[in-house]
Formats: structure tokens, C-alpha cells, sequence
């Protein structure tokens, strides 16, 4: 584990492997390990970050003002800190969007865009009906009595979880932080990064799973008609978790894609 200091917060970090550097930014209520099988496979040819961001596993708390555009400046201290720009930037889900802010902010530090089942924010890319079930739905999950809070997301996975990640995922729920949550929650259901979308100019890699009910299929291809050169890779059977899903075929992609523009 490494660490960097920005703005009085600690943002802790695990980096492996030589070579062209991808940068793994997590979904809500996880953490960087659940990169751990894309430390393990890809280490070989590629240096590979998994940042804890602020607000999660090894870092610091955040303040409840804490904006989409912090959590980009503090993701750019990590790149900078490690002399990693340009990178190869893939994020997860609510990690996706993340992504594109650091994007709009540091286009700089970006070699290429990986955007794993994720979101131009939840206004960006779901129905309003839809944003107000989740606002609800998680509101109802973050105001469970202390000790009855559970923040596993429904549809997370195409079928049960796979059994050997079961454990990984039970320790990264009983870490996740509510103030964190809430403070996404409340980022992701005003966040729309249509605008935004059209202006990215680096090479970018939509990866999605096929029966992924949390951003279906039709979120992805949103994406891929407002993002130039957007190419989409679908991993069958995988839900909105596909890099513990189907590891092999996720990592592949990853390879593949990273390889052909490093």
C-alpha cells in the first residue's frame, strides 16, 4: 500500500507489476479489492493501480461537501505522484463516472477511457422514474438502525456471486460507510455528463455485461453514439460486476484494448 496526501485527506493506493499504467477507480460500497483479479493478471505487463478513493477502505473520511470534481483532483494526485500520466483510466459503475469527471478535469493525465457498466450519472443516463427509485431505495438502506445496515445493491451480479469472491464482498459491505454512500447517492442522482461525452477524444473502451440490470445494455449504447471512436465489448453472462464475474474474459478486454494503445 501507498499513500498520498491531498487537501488533508490521506488517499491510499496498491500498485504491482512494469509497464504502460492502468489506473482501476471502484463502485460504491467497494474498495481496491475488488480489483484483485486484475492485479493478479495483468501485473505482467502493465503497472496496475487500485486506489481506495477518499471515503473508502485505507482512506481518509470525507467532508459531506465533498464534490465529484474532489474526488478527480485527489485521483490526479495519485497519477501525478506515481508519474503514471498519461494512463489508461478504468473505472466501475459509480467508478465509471468518476472517470469522466477526471477526464474533464485532467484530460491530460488520460492515455485511453475503460467504462465498466457504469453511468454519465445516474440523471445522465437513467429514466427520472428510475433516479427517484433508487434515491428512495437507498435512503431506506442508509437509514437502517446502526448495526442492520447493509449496503449490497441489488442486481449486482447475473446469477449468485461467484462463491470464491463471496468473502472479498461480505468484508467490503461490513467496510463501506454510510456518510460515504449518502454523499455519492446524492452526487450520482443530480450528475448528467451528457455534455461532457462528446468531447472526449481519447480512444475509449465500453465494457459491459450482458445481462447487467443495474446499467442495462441500452446505457452502453448511449454511450457509444455520444462518445467518438467508443468501441463496446460485451462479456456474456456477466452482470454489472463483470470483473469478478467473468475475470478471464474481462481481463482479456482490458489487455487487448490497453495493448493496442500503449
Amino acid at each position: 500500500m501507498a499513500t498520498v496526501r491531498v487537501n488533508g485527506l490521506m488517499v491510499a493506493y496498491d500498485r504491482v507489476g512494469e509497464g504502460p499504467p492502468i489506473v482501476f477507480l471502484h463502485g460504491a460500497a467497494e474498495d481496491a479489492r475488488v480489483w484483485r483479479p486484475q492485479l493478479d493478471a495483468l501485473a505482467d505487463a502493465f503497472t496496475v493501480v487500485a486506489w481506495d478513493e477518499p471515503g473508502a477502505g485505507r482512506s481518509s473520511d470525507i467532508p459531506g461537501s465533498f464534490s465529484l470534481a474532489d474526488y478527480a483532483h485527489c485521483l490526479a494526485a495519485v497519477v501525478e505522484s506515481q508519474g503514471l500520466g498519461p494512463a489508461h483510466i478504468a473505472g466501475l459503475s459509480w467508478g465509471g463516472t468518476v472517470a469522466l469527471e477526471f477526464y474533464h478535469h485532467h484530460a491530460d493525465l488520460v492515455k485511453t477511457l475503460i467504462l465498466i457498466d457504469t453511468y454519465a450519472g445516474w440523471k445522465g443516463s437513467l429514466p427520472a422514474e428510475e433516479v427517484r427509485a433508487r434515491v428512495e431505495g437507498a435512503h431506506r438502506m442508509l437509514s437502517a438502525p446502526h448495526g442492520e445496515f447493509g449496503p449490497t445493491l441489488p442486481g449486482l451480479f447475473a446469477g449468485e456471486p461467484p462463491a470464491e469472491f463471496v468473502p472479498l464482498l461480505d468484508a467490503m459491505a461490513a467496510a463501506a460507510r454510510p456518510e460515504t454512500m449518502r454523499t455519492q447517492l446524492s452526487l450520482m442522482a443530480r450528475t448528467d455528463q451528457r455534455d461532457l461525452l462528446p468531447t472526449v477524444s481519447v480512444p475509449t473502451l465500453l465494457l459491459w455485461g450482458e445481462q447487467d440490470v443495474r446499467s442495462p445494455l441500452a446505457v452502453a449504447r448511449q454511450l457509444q453514439q455520444a462518445i467518438p471512436n467508443a468501441g463496446l465489448v460485451v462479456i456474456p453472462g456477466a452482470g454489472h460486476v463483470s470483473n469478478l464475474e467473468r475475470p478471464e474474459e474481462f481481463n482479456r478486454a482490458v489487455r487487448d484494448f490497453c495493448g493496442s494503445h500503449s
